[in-house]
């Protein structure tokens, strides 16, 4: 029997290569995706070739153990059902529905522990690691009543944490993007104004207590930290992978008191270990996206094989696309 897998194998190239069906070992299960979507800020830049070749990709997740050097599989959002058990896994998993931080191929074996057995549509389980990462961010940024914050970038993460932020009581939320198109759907999502980057300072009645940099331009940094009032905070879940970041920290910035915190999905913040961890995270995750509908943002659905002229719309058309979903037939 023959799978299928997704394999970024240059700069601006990737592959459908025919890969066999594995047979499960003792204490793992097989699973046959069904959708898996693409997240366009970290594998466009593997795409581009603008990651270093010598980082590992995620050593907090199992099936992403390697490093970023080609040929490689890359993706962390799949759905799918389980086909087949290994010896010693309970009779239960047979045929569950389950989500996976998993790369894009058509099977694959997990451990069960890994996997999220899940009841929500495909469209609504495959947004549970950006809706997460929106989580860990407004979690690390701990908005107050009142709270005045923008949000640069409406792709995936950008969108979903605009919808997160829209359950605040906040006094006013504010997002920047280039592009009309992921404005409109933001204002859907709950932004009091979406604007573009250009309008951003006659749009703000006020110095935000709190800027969100999710774009993945590193200008956009030093423009968050310009428009952030006095000892606001600076919530950085953009990866810029190898490009370079040049910020003005002279003039005002040396007494603004301005905080500049990194966040990022993979580990909880210290902050947040008395009372949270991973699972109850997840958790709340899933509650969240099954009262809320956000599957707007998968934009186009494209079977495998036909990813190379996914990888190229969102490379080009960011105007129009802004979440890609693939299916296996």
């Amino acid at each position: 029997m023959t799978g299928r897998a997704l394999y970024f194998t240059g700069p601006g190239s990737v592959e459908v290569r025919p890969k066999p069906i594995p047979e499960p070992e003792p204490g793992e299960v097989r699973v046959r995706t069904e959708r898996s979507s693409v997240s366009p800020g970290t594998e466009l830049l593997v795409y581009r070739d603008e990651v270093p070749a010598d980082l590992p990709i995620d050593e907090t997740i199992d099936a992403l153990d390697e490093t970023f050097s080609y040929p490689l599989q890359y993706g962390y959002a799949t759905v799918g059902r389980v086909t087949a058990l290994g010896e010693g896994v309970d009779d239960e998993w047979l045929d569950r529905r389950v989500f996976a931080f998993n790369p894009h191929e058509s099977h694959f074996l997990a451990d069960p522990g890994t996997l999220v057995p899940t009841t929500l549509s495909d469209e609504r389980a495959l947004l549970i690691p950006n809706a997460e990462t929106a989580v860990n961010l407004v979690m690390d940024a701990r908005p107050r009543v009142g709270a005045r914050v923008v949000v640069f970038g409406q792709g995936p993460i950008g969108l979903l944490t605009t919808a997160l932020l829209a359950e605040f009581p906040l006094a006013d939320l504010v997002t920047v993007d280039r592009y009309e198109s992921r404005r409109r759907l933001s204002e859907s999502f709950g932004a009091d104004r979406a604007v573009a980057p250009g309008d951003l300072e006659e749009a703000l009645g006020a110095a935000p207590d709190i800027a969100f940099e999710l774009s993945g331009n590193p200008a956009a940094l030093d423009d968050a930290i310009s428009v952030t009032g006095y000892a606001g905070t600076v919530v950085v879940g953009s990866w810029y992978g190898t490009k370079g970041v040049s910020l003005d920290l002279g003039g005002s910035y040396h007494r603004s008191h301005i905080r500049i915190r990194s966040s990022q999905v993979s580990r909880i913040d210290s902050d947040h270990a008395d009372r949270w961890d991973k699972a109850r995270r997840l958790s709340f995750v899933r509650s969240w996206l099954a009262e809320n509908d956000l599957t707007a943002l998968l934009t186009h659905e494209f079977e495998v094989g036909q990813a190379a002229e996914a990888y190229r719309l969102l490379e080009e058309r960011p105007d129009g696309a802004i979440q890609i979903v693939f299916t296996y037939e």
